[in-house]
């Protein structure tokens, strides 16, 4: 019987240890792949560019965040992606909340700018407009741009925000740009700045 008990303990102490492994490892790969890639980022500003997301040799970690999110990144020398999720000033961008996204892009042959929620699609919220392009964004005399990513209608480039409240990421997309090559090149004067306006109705 003392036997019995002591196999049986060590089964149950190797089971345990095998279900506290495989917990600890799914929760940590849903933490390392759920927001954006945690390796190779150059931030600028509110700005982060991901050089390498797209390489042939990326990390896993970044692989394991494209499967997941069911995207297909820019190659090295396609383009470059760039992703914010705070404001200038660094605060979170809420879903909630009303912002100017304004000035000029690095040089490009073409750009995308679009907007997503963490989450899924509120049920019964009509389909949207997700992002501008370059070709089609109404610009000022002097090249500027100026949207309003908002919950309601704005006048000129309006960015509907994807739902009523929580987190939300810009990605700018740029399409064969020479910044792809270095990102050296990057500063703060070449990208948009993000500017809350405020919160609530």
């Amino acid at each position: 019987m003392r036997d019995f008990l002591r196999k049986t303990s060590r089964v149950g102490l190797v089971l345990y240890a095998l279900g506290l492994g495989a917990g600890l490892g799914l929760v940590s790969a849903d933490w390392a792949t759920r927001g954006r890639y945690p390796f190779g980022g150059v931030t600028v500003g509110p700005w982060t560019a991901w050089p390498r997301a797209g390489a042939a040799n990326a990390d896993p970690y970044a692989r394991a965040v494209n499967a997941r999110r069911g995207e297909i990144p820019l190659a090295v020398g396609e383009g470059l992606l760039l992703s914010a999720t705070t404001d200038d000033e660094g605060r979170a961008l809420e879903a909630g909340c009303s912002y100017s996204i304004a000035g000029h892009t690095p040089p490009a042959r073409a750009w995308t700018l679009t907007v997503t929620g963490r989450g899924a699609a509120e049920p019964g919220r009509p389909a949207l407009r997700g992002g501008f392009t370059s070709t089609e964004i109404l610009r000022e005399r002097d090249g500027r741009f100026v949207i309003a990513l908002a919950p309601g209608a704005r006048p000129g480039n309006w960015l509907p925000a994807p739902g009523t409240s929580g987190p939300i990421r810009l990605a700018l997309r740029l399409y064969d740009t020479p910044v792809a090559a270095g990102t050296g090149s990057l500063d703060r004067e070449t990208l948009p700045a993000i500017t809350r306006l405020g919160c609530g109705a």
